[in-house]
């Protein structure tokens, strides 16, 4: 259904938001065989071109960025302390590992107090991001050899399948990014009227930054988004928060706290999937903001934007699942969309 290892591969690469050297070589390397051309722009962003037959351009973005953490201190015991890059939960980093991407790749532990010497006031209180260091299991000169305070650091999950889902760090948002490399590989023979722009944007998870430069930079008519939603369909949430459930298919986006998506693109997105019998859902996000919104604002005059958006369950922890089956039916829903897109009405109606 999906090809599993090399999604795995792609969650594995390291790109901290402005720390995306690793994982944009190795998206390079998989899609300059499958487009007309690829560029980088200044902020580092890819984008991979497809020359269509028609004079209008159409805008994907997959940001391929994870939430990371920097190195802010290094203290008289090698300890290390950090900023996030991105939204964490504090619970969700005890007893975890990390990769600190210094003179060399180090790995470390997340350490906080030991529940035996905390006080009782303490065990109740919820962690902070300040109560939580690295340790390394180096002295203080060892470390000072190779981590240096502003070297960048990832999380460290392997991708498992469990049953119908792939469970790993970063699907948020390298799943995105593989659903765009497959949709280019698939569509690389098939004639498209639009020109297509593959964009694999940096910086998101700190504020939407690559995305908004190059919606400036191509102007699209068109933008579509490709990036993780919330699956909350676990025990103790009531039917109304659940946003999405794993395993009901594509997700196209009606909202998210950053964007009121085109209700065009809604509508076509919707009739695309009913005509090719392509499994979907709706999402209406109430908080939380992707590069729909940058897509839509910061092109010349606005674009007509929307998102296709995955289904994902622990969204911003070490274990993020999705499901296989909502993974094929974004790529062939975004596949065909590219396809019919020029081919619609896109008049006010």
């Amino acid at each position: 259904m999906i090809n599993t290892q090399l999604l795995a591969e792609i969650c594995k690469v390291s790109g901290a938001p402005g720390f995306e050297q690793n994982i944009r070589e190795y998206i390079i390397n998989e899609v300059k065989d499958l487009v007309d051309e690829v560029q980088i722009d200044a902020m580092g962003n890819v984008i991979a071109i497809k020359k269509g037959t028609g004079d209008k351009k159409v805008l994907i973005a997959a940001h391929m960025d994870e939430i990371s953490f920097i190195a802010t201190h290094i203290d008289d015991d090698g300890f290390i302390r950090f900023h996030p890059l991105g939204g964490f939960d504090p619970k969700t980093l005890t007893a975890q590992r990390v990769m600190i991407h210094g003179k060399q790749d180090i790995v470390g532990v997340m350490g906080t107090k030991p529940i035996h010497i905390m006080k009782p006031e303490e065990r109740k209180k919820m962690p902070e991001i300040s109560d939580f260091f690295i340790d390394t299991g180096l002295s203080k000169e060892d470390v000072d050899k190779v981590i240096s305070v502003g070297d960048p650091i990832t999380r460290i999950s392997e991708l498992i399948e469990m049953g119908d889902c792939v469970n790993a760090k970063s699907l948020d948002n390298r799943v995105s990014v593989f659903i765009l490399i497959e949709a280019l590989r698939e569509l690389a023979k098939t004639e498209v009227s639009c020109d297509i722009y593959g964009a694999f944007t940096v910086q998101e998870e700190v504020g939407l930054r690559g995305a908004t430069a190059i919606a400036s930079g191509v102007n699209p008519d068109f933008g579509i988004n490709l990036d993780v939603t919330l699956a909350c369909d676990i025990p103790n949430s009531q039917p109304h928060e659940k946003i999405t459930s794993l395993g009901k298919g594509a997700a196209i986006k009606v909202l998210d706290g950053g964007t009121i998506c085109d209700y065009r693109m809604v509508k076509f997105m919707k009739e695309v999937a009913n005509k090719e019998k392509i499994d979907h859902q709706i999402e209406i996000l109430p908080a939380g903001g992707t590069d729909t919104a940058a897509i839509q604002r910061h092109a010349t005059g606005g674009s007509i934007a929307g998102g296709i958006s995955i289904p994902c369950r622990y969204l911003h922890q070490h274990i993020e699942m999705t499901h296989k089956k909502d993974i094929r039916d974004c790529i062939d829903l975004l596949k065909q969309c590219l396809i019919q897109i020029n081919s619609y009405d896109w008049s006010f109606r």
